[in-house]
């Protein structure tokens, strides 16, 4: 079977998605699909582990089924199984491992562990599979703000990152002061377009000579910005102009630390990855950093952004082309979940 022959099918539950794909070689999708939990999880206004695990497990079956369907495939069309390893919640991961290692066993077929955070990465591989390299590589989440050079296919070196908060994880926490709900990125992305950035959110290490990021200082802005206000007019808060105060400085503070690496690490393309990709803030001021660098940004579409087993299975894919021969395809029974695994890092 030759690379672009290879039918891949991925499936991730690292978090609050269950996520199924079938891909035909590295890049050309025949089936996506992804059930959320927002439904869920908005009530409680963020991710009860239990209650994903649970969903995950009532889902991912018939998922499988209907994207092998949808794909116009059979079970044994399939020549490889790939599903996220980590990192991510546990429980959701051993979901989505338990059954694809079960799955493969039955099968005869290899199964590869991808990396979560690199299966981002790959997204914006399939959506410009000629992006040019270096890649300075933006991934930025409701788990993880990080900063990546990516020197050649699937070799990632890691540049800074969040101090504390995530982008996505700082989202989710002002929408949820100003009583928005959840997931919050999306709610406080479309109030911003409606108001104006009028108060004074801090870029956090604004001015320092480091790749590193902070977001819990303008969460903190943003409650106090409410406390006073909520005693000068009680009930009155101008939340569209708080979310674009907010919003604007994320977006300053991912342009600025972007381009200080870009400045550093000289790459000739900069992608950016991940849920809060999805920003249309972020997506402006990235791209405005490219043409000033004169280089090329690659930012996939929404559906690309969030999580998806497209991205895994095209990191599998990617994976397992590059080294057919390695019996650990093969003898993948004592594979185990790795809830904190740093992209770049190798294990048996």
């Amino acid at each position: 079977m030759t690379e672009k022959e290879l039918i891949t099918l991925g499936i991730e539950t690292s978090c609050d998605e269950t996520a199924v794909a079938v891909l035909r070689g590295p890049h050309q999708v025949l089936s996506s699909l992804v059930a959320s939990q927002d439904d869920i999880h908005g009530v409680h206004g963020g991710i009860v582990p239990e209650l994903a695990c649970r969903r995950h497990v009532e889902l991912i079956h018939p998922l499988t089924l209907s994207a092998l369907e949808k794909a116009k495939v059979g079970l044994e069309d399939i020549g490889l199984v790939a599903v996220t390893r980590g990192p991510g919640l546990v429980g959701a991961l051993l979901v989505g491992l338990s059954y694809a290692k079960a799955l493969a066993w039955a099968a005869g077929l290899p199964l590869v562990g991808v990396n979560h955070l690199e299966g981002h990465v790959y997204s914006a591989l399939v959506h410009e599979p000629r992006t040019p390299l270096p890649c300075l590589v933006l991934m930025v989440s409701g788990g993880h703000t990080e900063l990546f050079i990516m020197e050649a296919s699937y070799s990632l070196t890691w540049l800074g990152g969040t101090r504390d908060d995530a982008a996505g994880e700082a989202f989710d926490k002002v929408a949820r002061l100003l009583g928005l709900g959840y997931p919050g990125g999306p709610i406080v992305d479309k109030m911003a377009r409606e108001g104006k950035a009028v108060y004074d959110v801090p870029v956090a290490l604004k001015s320092q000579d480091t790749l590193e990021f902070s977001f819990s200082g303008p969460k903190t802005a943003v409650k106090n910005i409410i406390n006073g206000l909520n005693k000068e007019t009680p009930g009155r808060l101008p939340v569209a102009d708080i979310c674009a105060s907010f919003q604007s400085a994320v977006a300053l503070a991912l342009y600025g630390k972007t381009r200080l690496a870009a400045q550093k690490h000289k790459p000739v393309s900069i992608a950016v990855v991940g849920g809060v990709a999805r920003n249309s803030a972020v997506r402006e001021k990235i791209g405005a950093l490219g043409r000033e660098l004169g280089i090329p940004v690659t930012i996939p579409p929404p559906d690309l952004c969030t999580d998806n087993a497209v991205m895994i299975a095209a990191a599998g894919a990617g994976l397992f082309i590059r080294d057919r021969s390695n019996p650990a395809f093969r003898d993948f029974t004592q594979m185990d979940a790795k809830p904190s695994w740093l992209p770049g890092v190798q294990l048996k």
